[in-house]
């Protein structure tokens, strides 16, 4: 019962159902399953905490990092009631998840004013001319702390 994958995906939409009703939160909820287990749940709080890091996937990310003291989520799966936005899907990335699964997709949520295509369309441009402008500086210097990174003894490869 609690192996199947819709078992799950349906408490992360749940999540989010509550935490709108009940948090006045946005739209979405995650959360992290190992072995079957629930480790780790997380809700959009970007509003109510004026953190826009706050993503459910995120959150849930974090707390599950910390309950299994470890920076990497290897053998979880990541349940997300919305397709994930370039920096959730970065996160889960980082976190070396097995797999993740989710309910609704990128243009429901641009049809509920949740809109990601233009963070999708600026990764392919160059930083310089992307709608928020980055600009190179200092790169022979910026190599200092990877040369020390390389160096050191106390170095953890992620």
């Amino acid at each position: 019962m609690g192996q199947d994958p819709e078992y799950f995906l349906r408490q992360a939409i749940q999540l989010a159902v509550n935490n709108v009703r009940q948090r006045g939160g946005g739209p979405f909820g995650a959360l992290v399953v190992k072995n079957g287990r629930v480790i780790s749940t997380g809700v959009n709080s970007v509003t109510t905490t004026n953190d826009p890091t706050a993503h459910a996937e995120v959150v849930a990310i974090r707390a599950a990092c910390q309950a299994l003291q470890s920076f990497q989520l290897e053998g979880c799966e990541i349940y997300t009631s919305c397709e994930p936005c370039p920096m959730c899907l970065g996160a889960i990335y980082w976190s070396r998840a097995s797999r993740f699964y989710f309910a609704s997709n990128r243009d429901d949520a641009a049809r509920a004013s949740f809109d990601d295509a233009l963070i999708y369309d600026e990764l392919g441009l160059a930083p310089q001319v992307r709608s928020i402008p980055g600009y190179r500086l200092l790169a022979v210097e910026g190599l200092g702390p990877f040369v020390e990174w390389a160096q050191s003894q106390n170095n953890v490869t992620y």
